[in-house]
């Protein structure tokens, strides 16, 4: 079906190349989730092996804090982002719950306060009450939530979702400069990882900004260059350490 009005001859609804799609917003939070948890695992762990690889030739040394460094960030990042995500599911379900009381206590103010949301975005009084009272038969909590607080009832966060896609994702960052390192030969194992880090932080960087609907250039050099400082800064800390201690 066509909108019929002038100069208009498009389908009704939404482009098929934008997330319009219910639930979209729990499906971007877990992608978010790993690719940030991936990006870290890459960079923290990383920089930790290359760190003491600059300090010690040692494969086991290096393998031992590689590990470790993976299980603690993996555990870390699970945590971490369970609990932010907790917060913000608890955030909006306070917020839902006082926006059910409004609509039962007082649903005439809450009328004229979602229509005067509409005016303020051009819509003439007369039309935005029409389309208050309109959006509040089919679903007033859902009218209002959208367009008051930008929620989506029926698509609240989800922290376990977060939370293992970001654990899980930062496990296997974690584990590509961690098993490079080790198994190449040992003159070649730092440059080598670099490279390989390089390389894996352009395709998060990407991906990243696939997902964010941003510019992939920029996210690619920006994710590149701070994995390589990252590995310069702990290379050379651990060279002067291991020749100091």
């Amino acid at each position: 079906m066509s909108i019929d009005a002038p100069g208009i001859d498009a389908p009704v609804g939404p482009h098929e190349d934008e997330p319009h799609e219910s639930g979209v917003n729990n499906r971007l939070n877990w992608l978010r989730a790993a690719v940030l948890g991936a990006n870290d695992g890459i960079v923290s762990t990383a920089g930790l092996v290359v760190g003491v690889a600059g300090a010690t030739s040692d494969r086991t040394a290096i393998l031992v804090a590689g590990i470790a460094g993976l299980a603690a960030g993996a555990l870390s990042m699970g945590a971490g982002e369970y609990v932010s995500v907790s917060t913000q599911r608890d955030s909006e379900h306070a917020l839902l719950e006082k926006e059910r009381r409004e609509l039962r206590d007082d649903p005439e103010d809450e009328l004229a306060e979602l229509a005067g949301i509409y005016v303020g975005k051009g819509l003439t009084e007369e039309l935005a009450l029409q389309v208050a009272e309109q959006l509040t038969e089919h679903d007033a909590l859902g009218a209002h939530a959208e367009a008051e607080l930008g929620i989506d009832p029926d698509d609240l966060t989800n922290p376990w979702a977060a939370a293992w896609a970001s654990m899980l994702s930062f496990t296997v960052g974690a584990l590509l400069p961690l098993l490079t390192i080790v198994l190449v030969v040992a003159d070649l194992r730092v440059p080598v990882t670099v490279v390989a880090v390089v390389l894996a932080l352009a395709l998060t960087g990407w991906a990243s900004a696939r997902f964010g609907y941003g510019a992939a250039r920029r996210a690619v050099l920006r994710n590149m260059a701070g994995g390589l400082f990252a590995m310069l800064v702990t290379y050379a800390i651990g060279a002067v350490v291991g020749t100091q201690v």
